[in-house]
């Protein structure tokens, strides 16, 4: 008789390497959550991360793990459970941590397991956080020329700063994240100069709502739907309004929505861009499966905290590494 699947999880907390800025606020850690699913002598790891923006706390999801913890004890099937939760941190926490037990009761990979292609390496962009034009050319340079640097931007001195990061780092081609900060005419005045600096992706520029203005706009620099795209159901209205979406599983709720979702999203014409919060390597671990399918990657949440876990991804100017099963996602490990 298969034993009941029973659930643990923790407050973890990472410092930052330095202070993350963006256009809605600044931080200096990152606060997680982390899962552990426990069958038969097995784990599932997993770890999530609760964000304000879509009213998260630590304690929120703490809560909601309470509950599915009292529903497994009780004998509720997890795929039920899972079914009746909705998108978000605590979700994501525990389909990840599903997928990693799966795969270690299996003794094969997640990879495996969901037919998708494990990359051995991939490009991920690396973050810059808002500051001033000269201290955000410096932060460039530093970075020694990588392909793809993403640069967080308010809605100060647009022009001014890509400028100057572009002149530090000119070989390099470059995400804009206005994280919802840009009006209309904010992002069609500098949409010419930022395609000049090799800007080749603007993430959400407007509101979320407020993309409604977006529907058919062409312009010289693809746009991108990150706070506006969650699932699969928001598709039909992103399609007309951007060119591809940023998938974190934080907002799909977990690795099982995240390809569903790049799935319909490409066969719709959409660019597939794999992102996420700032959290550590096994926050990472199950969207780099969808590296494969992405357009764009951005998973440097490893650079920025001060320390990762063991067994992390190490990113060289740009270049991530392979998944190390040790660590998520493989049956080369038992925690």
């Amino acid at each position: 008789m298969t034993a009941a699947i029973s659930l643990e999880y923790r407050q973890t907390d990472f410092p930052l390497a330095q202070v993350f800025r963006i256009a809605r606020g600044a931080k200096t850690e990152a606060k997680v959550v982390e899962v552990s699913l426990i069958q038969d002598g097995k784990v599932g790891r997993a770890e999530s991360v609760p964000y304000n923006r879509y009213q998260e706390t630590i304690e929120s999801v703490a809560n909601q793990l309470d509950y599915v913890q009292n529903r497994l004890a009780s004998g509720v099937d997890i795929d039920l459970i899972l079914a009746a939760m909705s998108p978000g941190s605590a979700k994501n926490a525990i389909d990840c941590a599903f997928w990693d037990l799966k795969a270690k009761l299996a003794g094969k990979s997640v990879a495996q397991l969901l037919a998708l292609t494990e990359p051995a390496s991939c490009i991920t962009a690396q973050t810059l956080s808002i500051d001033t034009p000269e201290a955000m050319a410096k932060a460039a340079a530093a970075l020694e020329h990588p392909p793809l640097i993403k640069v967080k931007l308010d809605n100060q001195d647009i022009a001014e700063k890509m400028q100057a990061i572009y002149k530090a780092s000119p070989n390099s081609q470059f995400i804009v994240d206005a994280n919802e900060g840009w009006s209309m005419s904010q992002l069609v005045d500098n949409a010419k100069v930022l395609a000049d600096c090799n800007v080749v992706l603007i993430e959400q520029p407007l509101p979320t709502g407020e993309d409604v203005e977006l529907i058919n706009v062409k312009l010289p620099v693809a746009l991108c739907a990150d706070e506006s795209c969650h699932t699969r159901k928001d598709l039909d209205y992103l399609a007309a309004r951007y060119q591809a979406v940023n998938i974190k599983l934080d907002k799909t709720g977990g690795l099982t929505e995240a390809v569903a979702l790049a799935q319909e999203a490409q066969a719709l014409g959409l660019d597939i861009m794999v992102g996420c919060m700032v959290g550590s390597s096994l926050a990472m671990a199950p969207a780099y499966l969808l590296a494969s399918k992405a357009k764009y990657v951005d998973l440097d949440g490893p650079v920025l905290v001060a320390k990762d876990r063991e067994y992390g991804f190490n990113i060289d100017r740009g270049l991530m590494s392979a998944l190390d099963h040790r660590l998520w996602g493989g049956a080369s490990a038992n925690y």
